[in-house]
């Protein structure tokens, strides 16, 4: 009987692990990167990995004054202060390369707009927060199979954008899910009115010029942090050592 009941609670604990996994939601998010295999999903369990083993050397080394801890934390903490440094001077570098990247990244996830609906909402949220469509256009959605402009698609969504692309009317209380349809077949000056013509890598580049300021703020702000979590722990390693040494 509780062998049968550790089990029923094993299955409890995992099943909405399971359930994740077989929607696919994981195995998604490789698919439509190109990083030679390498799953994301490894990276957040990195980070989480090494901000567990931070905040843990920090404490512990703090409350049981652990110089041994309290110097691993200040010295991890400046590796990590000198990583982003040296990130932020690449990005500045290579930042036509990481817009190619940017790009690369969006157009494989309008290919695979309808293969997931977690992708699906993520796609219509990016479009209507930023005001764009595509990567760099309305066209970039003829990479879909869905929405492409050829003759042999069957598609009724054929030369249509999602609804996301839709320019929004405020007296409207119900979402148009069809006002993308037929979009891209009318001429140019007629699309500026029903959708949004502009892609999201220049809406984006375009939000980070008038959000400079606080982004800058924000990233002075965290690097701040670092700095001076690195001075208390050098200046408590410095004072449980004199204490030592006074003994």
């Amino acid at each position: 009987m509780q062998a049968e009941l550790v089990q029923l609670r094993t299955e409890h604990t995992c099943y909405p692990l399971a359930l994740f996994l077989s929607q696919g939601v994981l195995s998604n998010i490789s698919s439509i990167t190109d990083l030679g295999g390498f799953d994301p999903v490894w990276l957040f369990l990195v980070v989480g990995g090494v901000m567990f083993i931070l905040g843990f050397a920090g404490c512990i080394g703090a409350l049981r004054e652990n110089t041994f801890l309290l110097k691993f934390f200040s010295v991890f903490l400046g590796i990590i202060f000198f990583l982003e440094l040296t990130a932020g001077v690449l990005a500045f570098v290579f930042k036509d390369w990481i817009k190619d990247q940017l790009y690369f990244f969006i157009n494989n996830n309008i290919r695979a707009y309808r293969d997931d609906i977690d992708l699906q909402n993520l796609i219509d949220f990016t479009q209507e927060y930023w005001q764009c469509c595509g990567a760099f256009g309305a066209d970039d959605w003829n990479l879909n199979i869905y929405f492409n402009c050829t003759d042999s698609n069957a598609s009724r969504e054929r030369c249509g954008v999602p609804f996301s692309c839709c320019t929004k009317d405020p007296a409207e209380d119900v979402i148009n899910t069809q006002c993308g349809y037929d979009a891209r077949q009318k001429p140019e000056v007629d699309q500026q009115i029903v959708i949004y013509t502009k892609g999201c890598v220049p809406q984006f580049e375009k939000w980070l010029q008038d959000n400079l300021t606080i982004v800058a703020g924000i990233f002075i702000g965290i690097a701040l942090l670092q700095i001076f979590g690195i001075c208390l722990a050098q200046n408590l390693v410095s004072d449980i050592e004199a204490v030592r040494a006074s003994w």
